[in-house]
């Protein structure tokens, strides 16, 4: 398979070649057409060697020799075009006595020509000399697996409670029919151990006439799944061999037939196809079989079953317990170790896998010290000592697609234990170029439907929902963090900074190959004491998992500036940041994230014409953040975030190309002027936030609204706590954000009786009623409306009666109240919505009685969780 970050790099450099502007590099035209037409010869050699398989360490170094030459093909193009950027930015007189731009033109031309001429021998030389084989024809990269991991049942520590839970919905459940209880979880959490825990249950063997144990793993083929089957019910089953599927099928089913209750248990299922060849040999007897499979695919088991059991990390004391039992056999741990045993245990992050590892490198080892080591980074020792770890999170990487696989190391550029939030990693997938464009999606889109594979595939954790469903925040185990990093190294993708165990100063390991940098906060100081100049690096990252605010000196930040002067990707939220002359000259900038004291945006940003998304978090006093740069002249940018409300300049032409702004996080009500949203008129996401009164009236800012046809979010926030004045919601509103599907209020102070108005809002999905958005005692809706409601969230208002029915909120979901201390009762009338699956109460005391019947009444019929805070008892309610 041809490597999946080299193919990225190369179709970057087509990018890159393709999109700059002709009159940058005039007087070399030719040059940069001789070398994209080559580069294009090199891609397609890459995506024919992709159908093939080889573990010549020749395609090895061919990888290597085609990654470098393709970043010294970048770094030439991308010095070249910030020189012919500064000299174009010059008056005339200026670019008329600028004689060293002709001399750099001339020796830009001879270095593509220098360029193009070794990639052409590069691809020459390769197209013979390395003849890739078949896929077929070669085994797999060493991950031949004939049962997935599994620990002796004397061993298995904190499955009883999920083995109980496991059995009694093979016991129970449809007295008739067949019954798909598929288990899912990460690599390495014990799927497989639990489901031997549970086929050599003495339960099963009374409630089942049959139980079978099938391994299906990541290359099963269904002829032979059959013939395991039949060899429980036959000996010898020679006549069969070369029976079809649909015949060795009947056969099994002949043989189920005659017997009572069978269960198959498939471990390691991959693919949807096993289980529904496997459901083709039960007869339909009506003796409730069942199935019983375990899988890390998400998606998988909800397609096979809507309420999978997903299995749970082990809780710190049972990791400990089982490090103790591999350990130690029957016996304890020594007092003198027991701390740090402890900590081990705590770090293993809840997965068996780690913790066996763990404890077969400590086994026999009774000094503190070598413990002490061990605990220092857990996970690395893990896949330093027991390649097993990695092999069996490889199974997942290796069906992921090309763009997937490097998606997935990237994330683990974020700090180990990090939550990352889902936004930033799908803003920056982009901006690294990792996402390919497609016609019917926006990159967002295509972004997120790779994250959400990633969690379904149990490749990346989910740890908070939206109030839409989608991913909010998530988190890279710690051995897969360790996976990714690993790899990550291996492929060149990026480079950690970080304090070496001898305390050398941190420095960059090659420059030829490191694109990207990732750096603790603690190393930052002694990294840049050195006074690194690195212009191949493309990306520089500094996380602070405890998002304290770095303190380095004026002098030091403006060292960042100077020494990656082809910066892409700047990610520094974690320094107090400063502008500079160099700052200003990074022009290919497509990502920032800082964060400082700024009272203003500059105007120099206009001359990042790469921009794509810009994040702005500002410590100042001032109200609002003065946008002085020409934001509408910047056509990539894309996402604007701001922590407090943006005052935008109007537009100094109105014509022309619009805007490709999709996200306006926060701007002030002065700022939606006609000519601005004009502008923006591809806006999804806005919110606007101040003092809201006049902006609301019928003439109105709110009028400009329409000039946004694609807007799906909307946040309306009133910073103005008491008013005289009573503010209503514009009789045209809805006519205005017909498009939106999530709206926001807060502390606009409208009157109960205009809330029903919103249900004209004929495609509004999620509602957030927040700090006294609405005002009163008492909210009767009419009959009808919200038709495609799915979420209703209000907090800290003042409602005490709320009288509603099914038929307001026909396939409302969710439904939250967080701080409504008046309100007397949740509308027992809710209860009948079909769809309504979760409720939460957050300090809504009065209304708990009412909020249990509606779980009493629901439970009957589908699974529905009760959330209570503050806990009491049984508050807690969940069936």
């Amino acid at each position: 398979m041809a490597d999946a970050v080299v193919n990225f790099l190369v179709e970057n450099l087509l990018q890159l070649l393709q999109e700059n502007i002709i009159d940058l590099i005039k007087g070399v035209e030719d040059e940069f057409k001789n070398l994209l037409e080559e580069v294009q010869r090199l891609k397609g050699f890459l995506d024919d060697a992709a159908k093939f398989h080889s573990e010549s360490s020749l395609w090895d170094q061919l990888v290597k020799d085609i990654q470098k030459m393709v970043h010294k093909s970048e770094d030439v193009i991308d010095k070249f075009l910030v020189q012919a950027k500064l000299h174009r930015d010059k008056n005339k007189v200026g670019r008329f006595f600028d004689m060293g731009h002709l001399a750099v033109v001339r020796a830009l031309a001879a270095d593509i020509k220098d360029i193009h001429e070794k990639v052409k021998k590069l691809r020459e030389d390769n197209k013979e000399s390395f003849q890739p084989r078949p896929i077929l024809d070669i085994p797999k990269k060493g991950h031949e697996v004939t049962q997935g991991p599994s620990l002796d049942d004397d061993e298995v520590v904190g499955f009883d409670e999920e083995a109980k839970k496991v059995i009694k919905r093979l016991v129970e459940g449809p007295a008739e029919s067949l019954a798909i209880v598929p288990v899912v979880g990460m690599p390495g959490l014990g799927k497989t151990t639990l489901a031997r825990k549970i086929y050599n249950d003495t339960t099963l063997s009374f409630e089942f006439f049959s139980t079978i144990w099938i391994y299906a793993g990541p290359e099963c083929k269904i002829k032979d799944l059959y013939h395991k089957i039949l060899k429980h019910f036959k000996k010898n089953i020679d006549e069969h061999l070369d029976e079809d599927d649909h015949t060795l099928a009947k056969v099994i089913s002949g043989f189920m037939s005659k017997g009572g209750r069978c269960l198959i248990v498939l471990d390691d299922v991959w693919e949807a196809n096993v289980i529904d060849h496997v459901k083709k040999v039960f007869p339909e007897n009506k003796k409730g079989h069942r199935i019983m499979m375990t899988t890390r695919d998400g998606l998988l088991a909800a397609y096979k079953n809507a309420e999978p059991h997903n299995l749970k990390f082990l809780l710190a004391d049972e990791c400990f317990e089982l490090l103790e039992k591999r350990v130690f056999g029957k016996g304890s741990c020594p007092d003198e170790l027991k701390d740090v045993g402890i900590r081990i245990a705590g770090n293993c992050g809840g997965v068996p896998l780690i913790v066996v590892v763990i404890a077969g490198a400590l086994a026999g080892r009774s000094n503190t010290t070598d413990w002490e080591i061990v605990e220092r980074d857990v996970a690395r020792h893990a896949f330093t000592v027991n390649k097993n770890c990695g092999v069996f999170v490889e199974m997942s990487y290796d069906r992921l697609s090309q763009e997937m696989q490097t998606c997935f190391l990237y994330s683990g550029i974020f700090p180990r234990g990090f939550d990352i939030p889902a936004w930033k990693l799908i803003r920056l997938w982009i901006a690294e170029g990792l996402i390919k464009p497609q016609q019917s999606s926006t990159l967002e889109e295509i972004a997120e439907l790779h994250l959400n594979d990633l969690v379904h595939r149990n490749l990346v954790i989910l740890l908070e929902k939206r109030s839409d469903g989608q991913i909010k925040t998530c988190r890279l185990h710690d051995m897969l963090h360790q996976f990714c990093r690993t790899k990550a190294a291996d492929k060149w993708l990026y480079q950690e900074i970080s304090t070496t165990a001898d305390n050398a100063v941190p420095s960059i390991q090659d420059p030829d190959t490191c694109r990207r940098l990732c750096i603790q906060p603690s190393t930052l100081n002694d990294f840049l004491s050195t006074k690194p100049s690195a212009e191949h690096v493309r990306s520089f990252y500094c996380f602070s998992s405890k998002q304290k605010q770095i303190d380095l000196s004026p002098n030091d930040i403006k060292l960042i500036h100077k020494a990656f002067p082809l910066m892409r990707v700047l990610d520094v939220e974690s320094l107090k940041f400063l502008f500079s002359k160099d700052f200003n000259n990074l022009f290919h900038l497509r990502y920032i994230a800082i964060s400082g004291d700024f009272k203003a945006l500059p105007p120099t940003f206009s001359k990042f014409w790469n921009l794509q998304t810009l994040i702005l978090t500002t410590s100042t006093s001032e109200p609002t953040l003065d946008v002085k740069a020409d934001i509408w002249n910047m056509l990539q940018l894309r996402h604007l975030h701001t922590s407090i409300p943006a005052k935008l300049p109007s537009p100094t032409v109105t014509k022309g190309k619009s805007s490709s702004l999709q996200t306006l996080s926060m701007v002030a009500p002065e700022s939606c002027k006609k000519d601005v949203l004009a502008k923006a008129c591809h806006l999804k996401k806005l919110g606007i936030r101040g003092q809201m009164a006049s902006f609301l009236e019928s003439r109105g800012g709110i009028s400009n609204l329409e000039e946004l046809k694609c807007l799906e979010h909307l946040k309306l926030l009133n910073d103005v706590l008491y008013m005289n004045k009573t503010i209503q919601l514009p009789s045209a509103f809805f006519r205005l954000v017909r498009t939106v599907k999530k709206l926001t209020l807060a502390n606009t102070r409208f009157a109960w009786s205009e809330a029903e108005k919103l249900a004209q809002l004929e495609s509004l999905e999620v509602l957030k009623l927040k700090e006294n958005a609405f005002m009163g005692d008492t909210w009767k809706p009419e009959v009808g409306g919200f038709s495609k409601l799915r979420v209703l969230w209000i907090e800290r208002a003042e409602l005490e009666t709320w009288e509603a029915s099914n038929l307001n909120y026909p396939i409302l979901r969710n439904l939250v109240l967080v701080s409504c201390d008046k309100l007397n009762a949740v509308p027992v009338e809710l209860a009948d919505i079909p769809n309504l699956r979760e409720m939460k109460l957050e300090n809504t005391i009065k209304a708990v009685k009412s909020a249990k019947d509606i779980l009493l009444k629901k439970s009957q019929t589908v699974t529905f969780k009760l959330s209570i805070f503050p806990p009491e008892a049984e508050s807690n309610a969940t069936q």
